[in-house]
């Protein structure tokens, strides 16, 4: 995979979880009644079944059995069976990745997961390599459940640690221990070929010597990949409450900033630098599947309150599921699915939706890419002017320069020598280090300079281009 072959992936969101926390804004609810593990899993292979049936059109959409005669399908694991193919076999897509999500992926049954993967490769072809990652709570970490995950198919996992601290995971609202943290880890690492585990900082009260302890502690027990997320207030959430209350105070903007600067610190020394704003890892060692989104790839979503991006001979189409579980299930027991909405995503869109998720990345942003998906490019004066500002820099080789902190090619007046002598490209740009603290303005300054591509222009040429008008 690569930055203009970036694959295409599978989302299964799993709603449920056994707390919610107070920080959290994902679709994630709690049935302390349980829920009918069986029914839901019947409902994800349709959804699944009407997505690839989206995907393959304008084909006709798969029916139930066979025409003409002939042994009925036959009916797996408990399942309807699998629609006749289309002649794509569910469209010309081959599943690079794999995400459970949620909520809490890892309360779900080993047999419930290798049965929707089961289906999720009998629609469509399933590359040799293709990396399977289930979320899982300490909480719900045994050793045998991992074990049943890993003979499934998953083959790697993420975990929801969040903290190295006791006093601290009880102000989260979690309920799981270190001790259970710490356990669910070392289980993972003798299960599962890839680990990764999360953790959250700019808490209440925190300071860079405990954060210092606490990441150097959790370094310590690192694989090869590290999510560190800096506690935001999620509008709906507990917190969101207590905040508008005074009852919850979080770090200025300028303690956080020096959190974030002592993380980057900290996992460049140990080998892990950032990848993507919050998101650490070793060479080779990056979530494929988030890649996946933040290099603008295409992706099924399936599962309440699941997002998809999905590309049929057509069209380019975004979908979202209803948000409620059990409304989710009743639409898919009646319709076939529960997706409330499609969108057919003007290149206008898709070319917002690329800017913003692609300068995340410490590879940053293939300007070429960027024309060909949507036909627009942000004008030369606008990349200019924000260079000038520190907020952008050109980058010449993502392959030789994974992380933010070696700057290796720079926006200036003209191209390097070694460039030069070769056919002029848009190029590649990313946010500096102090950009990405305001990268939403980047983003929409980015956005309000976009102007229909022309032909490749030298730098004397430029002012042509910025003299056009804003395609939307």
């Amino acid at each position: 995979m690569t930055s203009d072959t970036p694959g295409f992936g599978v989302y299964i969101h799993w709603p449920f979880c056994a707390q919610k926390c107070p920080y959290c804004d994902f679709n994630s609810h709690v049935r302390f009644d349980g829920w009918d593990e069986a029914r839901y899993l019947a409902a994800y292979a349709r959804e699944l079944d009407h997505v690839a049936a989206l995907i393959a059109a304008p084909s006709p959409p798969p029916s139930w059995g066979r025409s003409g005669g002939g042994e009925p399908p036959t009916s797996i694991i408990g399942l309807p069976p699998t629609p006749n193919p289309s002649p794509q076999g569910g469209g010309e897509k081959t599943v690079t990745s794999i995400f459970f999500g949620g909520g809490t992926p890892s309360l779900m049954q080993p047999e419930t997961v290798a049965a929707i993967l089961e289906r999720i490769a009998a629609l469509w072809p399933v590359a040799p390599d293709a990396e399977i990652t289930l979320e899982a709570n300490p909480g719900s970490v045994e050793a045998g459940r991992f074990a049943g995950y890993r003979q499934a198919g998953v083959n790697r996992v993420s975990i929801g640690v969040q903290s190295l601290r006791d006093a601290e995971l009880k102000r989260l609202g979690r309920i799981h221990s270190v001790a259970e943290a710490k356990a669910a880890i070392d289980i993972a690492h003798r299960t599962f070929e890839r680990v990764s585990f999360d953790l959250i900082y700019a808490r209440p009260g925190q300071t860079p010597t405990d954060w210092r302890a606490e990441l150097n502690e959790a370094l310590a027990m690192a694989s090869g990949h590290l999510s560190l997320y800096q506690l935001t207030i999620e509008p709906g959430t507990r917190f969101a409450d207590l905040y508008a209350k005074d009852r919850l105070a979080i770090p200025a903007a300028e303690d956080a900033h020096d959190l974030y600067e002592l993380t980057q610190e900290l996992t460049q020394a140990a080998g892990l630098p950032a990848y993507e704003i919050s998101n650490h890892a070793r060479m080779g060692e990056e979530s494929r599947h988030n890649l996946l989104y933040w290099r603008y790839g295409a992706y099924a979503g399936i599962g309440p309150g699941a997002h998809g991006r999905i590309t049929t001979p057509d069209a380019h189409i975004a979908t979202a599921t209803e948000r409620n579980p059990e409304r989710w299930l009743g639409n898919v027991e009646r319709h076939g699915h529960g997706i409330l909405e499609t969108e057919e995503l003007a290149p206008e869109a898709r070319t917002d939706e690329m800017l913003l998720m692609g300068l995340r990345l410490g590879e940053g942003l293939d300007l070429d890419r960027l024309s060909r998906i949507g036909g627009l490019a942000p004008r030369a004066s606008t990349l200019d002017r924000l260079a000038a500002e520190g907020l952008i820099e050109r980058v010449s080789d993502p392959t030789s320069d994974p992380g933010f902190d070696e700057i290796r090619a720079c926006l200036g007046p003209g191209l390097a020598p070694a460039a030069a002598a070769q056919p002029l490209k848009r190029g590649r740009i990313r946010a500096t280090r102090a950009g990405r603290f305001v990268l939403n303005r980047i983003v929409l300054e980015l956005s309000a300079s976009l102007a229909p591509v022309t032909p490749l222009l030298h730098h004397d040429d430029r002012a042509a281009m910025d003299k056009q008008p804003r395609a939307h």
